[in-house]
């Protein structure tokens, strides 16, 4: 640690609540205490999750920092964090986990620290319950989202929630390994490991479908058919290793019986990676007998989806649920990085846009409109 390091200002986006547009403030960081790493940012993604926070769509505690996918340099390490336990050193590239698991709970004891509910995450606050940002004169608390608030210039993170990167790692691929790719390409690796030779449909284009599409190709299947409304995500997703493109319509019969003859039938595995009840309902249809629609999406809250049972049943389908791609970040981030650094992971075609904080409100307003993949806010991506 940097000793009798004080407070710094920061430029950060701040939600004051739900459903409010988000305002850039300056706010005051305080030092890292014990467990803790100071994060300078270099880059961060706009997520469909933060659009649900930021539209009122999930009810999240405010005024808090808004984003959970970035990557940043570690500047200074607080105590009790001990650099070769962590590999965690002045200058590092990290990658920051939006989860940060209990350690205690019955999942994080049987290692699926993926399923803990007990993680300090999702209070927005550190571990020790307290908060590092204060507004400037009024000394009022800010939240933190998901205890990284990547869209801030600096940030301090649970030591946990740092994940040290290979040489060599652009930071806007590792602030996306961060969310959409670890969601995207574990959802089809690991939650529920498509088998070489097997087809795959993935419905949503975004940055986790399109992850998905990725890991589809990694895992070996004979036929990966892309679905969404947009064209041109139709020719990325191709570049990326879809085998056929299906263009979405506005009827879903006709839509399924499109996915099913690009699939010989309907595909083993259907990704759903928007988080609609109406594409949720449309990736159960298209399934084959045996097949299974594996859910990565996010719906606003309080949504659901049907289906009719007796077809479900009687043909031994499966519905599989996965949250950040069964990810443990610890493992799985680096090897993701590899990965991509092997060209085997084409990250960086996920980034159709670079912005400035300020220019964080016309990304959402892109991203309803359902334009590009992933816009990311840049810092300034040199080491300390």
């Amino acid at each position: 640690m940097l000793g009798g390091m004080s407070a710094s200002t920061i430029r950060a986006a701040v939600l004051e609540r739900p459903g409010a547009e988000p305002r850039i403030e300056e706010l005051t960081l305080d030092a890292p205490r014990d467990g803790e790493v100071l994060v300078r940012m270099a880059a961060s993604g706009v997520c469909h999750s933060d659009l649900h926070v930021r539209d009122g769509e999930w009810d999240r505690p405010g005024p808090i920092v808004m984003g959970h996918e970035g990557a940043g340099y570690v500047v200074a390490l607080g105590p009790r964090v001990d650099p070769a336990a962590t590999g965690l050193d002045v200058g590092r590239l990290v990658a920051l986990s939006w989860l940060v698991p209990c350690g205690e709970c019955r999942s994080c004891l049987a290692g699926r620290v993926w399923e803990c509910p007990g993680s300090p995450s999702y209070s927005h606050r550190m571990p020790d319950g307290t908060t590092r940002l204060r507004r400037p004169g009024s000394g009022d608390e800010v939240l933190s989202y998901c205890a990284i608030g990547t869209m801030a210039s600096s940030q301090v993170v649970p030591a946990a929630a740092a994940i040290p990167m290979p040489d060599g790692t652009p930071p806007e691929v590792a602030a996306l390994i961060g969310c959409c790719v670890a969601t995207g390409v574990g959802a089809v690796t690991k939650t529920l490991p498509v088998e070489p030779g097997a087809s795959v449909a993935v419905i949503g284009l975004g940055g986790v479908g399109l992850s998905a599409v990725m890991g589809a190709t990694l895992a070996g299947a004979s036929r990966i058919v892309a679905v969404d409304r947009v064209a041109a995500k139709l020719d990325l997703a191709r570049s990326v290793g879809a085998t056929a493109g299906v263009l979405a319509g506005d009827d879903p019969a006709a839509t399924a019986a499109a996915i099913r003859d690009a699939t010989d039938g309907g595909p083993d595995v259907c990704v759903e990676a928007i988080g609609l009840p109406a594409t949720v309902e449309l990736a159960i249809a298209c399934l084959p007998t045996g097949g299974s629609a594996l859910l990565v999406g996010m719906t606003p809250l309080g949504q659901r989806a049907s289906f009719e049972v007796f077809p479900f049943v009687d043909g031994a389908r499966r519905i599989v649920g996965s949250n950040y791609g069964s990810a443990v970040p610890s493992v799985d981030f680096p090897r993701y990085a590899a990965l991509h650094l092997e060209g085997r992971l084409p990250v960086d075609r996920l980034v159709t846009a670079s912005i400035e904080l300020d220019g964080l409100e016309a990304a959402f307003e892109r991203m309803r409109r359902g334009e590009g993949v992933r816009s990311v806010i840049r810092f300034g991506d040199s080491g300390t």
